[in-house]
């Protein structure tokens, strides 16, 4: 009996070494495990410090606070999602562009909520354009018969457009501004986590989010791992403001059909004229050294309309004188995990039609409808899978805008081409018979009604009357073959610009499969 019991003993006390053996074995692998964890996640931040309150906290990282990334933030936050941007310079932006907003932007700013942006900035209301060529002008008015009496477009200063946009994105509690600058996206086995900044007080940080939204803007030097960036620059605009002076056509954007090419005049505010002379190429006369006040006066002032002729030359004479490139980018996006680009950043056009803001104000709106229904955003693949519906949704408004743009800078600019020139001409003419010569191309530019279908016919029909005027009342060979040519040139312009956007997505983007997707029912 004490032999049992003995063995018994030893039985239990061996079993009980192992079990404890067992435990610390766990316990230190455990242990081995959350070491090696920890040393993994500091690695691959670069040690740099974590932002632990974001990394639980956020939902979405918009990169940039311009146009897009404020009236995005804005949108999103009052959505209820939990918004972090990060913009490198909160001071009030002074830019030469993104100062006139199309009726059909500012009905989007309505939808978004943000009309009241255009408040208090002397922003002021646009009823359509004037067209100048050789001495004649023509009025297009904005088709806005059928709209409240408060839908216009509205021209501006840029910055203050964007401070006042910034203010209202901060008047949302789960809506946090931050001034910093992104220096590379943070990815993890090809998603994107959320961005390596730098404050402004040079402090490195690390912020993390299910989603990271790019919209840095023109200069963006993230796109390049999210898209394939084709960016063209077809010319330039010298820019300079004209104080105290009245427009032909109040409350109208002027574009005169100058040589080499456009020149363009809007309000800005109640007492000053933008004005931007397009010059092609990436090459302009050098502003520091006298070269571009000479040619200004010489080669452009000619071309002004008699009633802002001495208000241009007074600017001139200030030397208040800016230039800036003007890029064009076709969409190319790389569908990835975790990340999205809108803005400039993603799809730029030629400035010459000032779509660049509908464009983007139109993308906000198609991206808050598709993600509304979503509780979760953390399946990141489900979510890059479900966006790829967003590229799709775009394409019919944003690339008519886009190829009107580019075609429009080209019909407009001078050429040596005779056809060219007959185009041009045909252009100017077909405008000015008005009614719905004029309405149809006036709502395709102003963003009313962005129809790719409607941009062709009446592109085409442009052509088609420029022959007719050949041919009208007695052809010959000569006239024939100038017409041909003329169809020909009109095909060279618009056609590369709708292959550059898809001609598939933008003409048939139901025969996508993307334009059906769903949201996963994981999200």
């Amino acid at each position: 009996m004490v032999c049992q019991y003995l063995l018994g003993a030893i039985l239990a006390s061996v079993l009980g070494l192992v079990l404890l053996y067992k435990k610390i074995q766990k316990q230190t692998v455990f242990s081995s495990k959350k070491i090696q964890k920890e040393t993994f996640s500091m690695s691959s931040d670069n040690g740099l410090p974590r932002d632990s309150e974001i990394g639980r906290s956020a939902d979405i990282i918009i990169v940039g606070a311009g146009v897009a990334g404020s009236a995005l933030a804005y949108t999103l936050g009052k959505d209820g999602r939990q918004v972090k941007v990060i913009e490198r310079d909160l001071t009030e932006p002074d830019r030469i562009v993104g100062e006139l907003l199309q009726p059909g932007g500012y009905l989007k700013l309505m939808e978004l909520g943000l009309e009241d942006c255009v408040n208090e900035i002397d922003a002021q209301r646009v009823f359509g354009y004037a067209l100048f060529k050789d001495g004649k002008s023509t009025k297009l008015s904005y088709p806005l018969q059928h709209f409240e009496s408060d839908v216009a477009g509205r021209s501006f200063h840029n910055g203050r457009f964007i401070q006042r946009m910034r203010e209202k994105a901060s008047t949302l509690p789960n809506v946090k501004l931050e001034q910093g600058t992104v220096t590379s996206l943070i990815t993890e086995k090809g998603t994107v986590k959320g961005v390596q900044y730098k404050t402004k007080n040079g402090q490195q940080l690390i912020a993390k989010a299910p989603l990271t939204i790019v919209c840095d803007g023109c200069f963006s030097n993230l796109r390049r791992s999210l898209c394939n960036p084709k960016v063209d620059i077809p010319s330039c605009f010298v820019a300079m403001v004209l104080e105290n002076c009245k427009l032909p056509y109040a409350n109208h954007g002027h574009v005169i059909l100058a040589d080499p090419s456009p020149i363009l005049f809007y309000p800005i505010s109640s007492t000053e004229v933008r004005c931007l002379v397009d010059v092609p190429g990436q090459n302009v006369p050098s502003v520091s050294n006298g070269e571009m006040s000479h040619f200004l006066k010489t080669e452009v002032a000619p071309q002004i309309p008699p009633e802002l002729y001495n208000a241009f030359i007074s600017a001139i004479d200030k030397r208040n004188i800016r230039t800036m490139p003007n890029r064009s980018m076709p969409a190319a996006p790389y569908p990835t995990p975790g990340a999205l680009l809108m803005g400039d950043a993603f799809n730029m056009r030629h400035p010459l039609t000032g779509g660049g803001m509908t464009v983007a104000l139109s993308d906000i709106v198609v991206l808050r409808d598709l993600l509304r229904p979503l509780r979760d955003l953390n399946d990141a693949s489900a979510l890059c899978k479900y966006l790829e519906s967003f590229y799709t949704l775009r394409k019919p408004t944003a690339s008519t805008i886009n190829t009107l743009a580019g075609a429009l800078y080209k019909v407009f600019s001078g050429s040596s081409d005779p056809a060219r020139r007959e185009m041009r001409k045909a252009c100017f003419d077909y405008l000015s018979l008005g009614g719905v010569f004029s309405n149809g191309p006036i709502a395709l530019l102003s963003g009313m009604n962005p129809r790719p279908l409607n941009l062709i016919l009446h592109f085409f029909a442009v052509a088609i009357y420029g022959v007719g005027r050949l041919l009208l009342p007695f052809p010959s060979f000569k006239r024939l073959l100038l017409g041909a040519r003329l169809i020909s040139g009109a095909s060279s312009i618009i056609f590369p610009i709708l292959k550059a956007e898809g001609v598939r997505q933008v003409f048939f983007p139901v025969t996508i499969p993307a334009y059906y997707r769903v949201p996963p029912v994981n999200l």
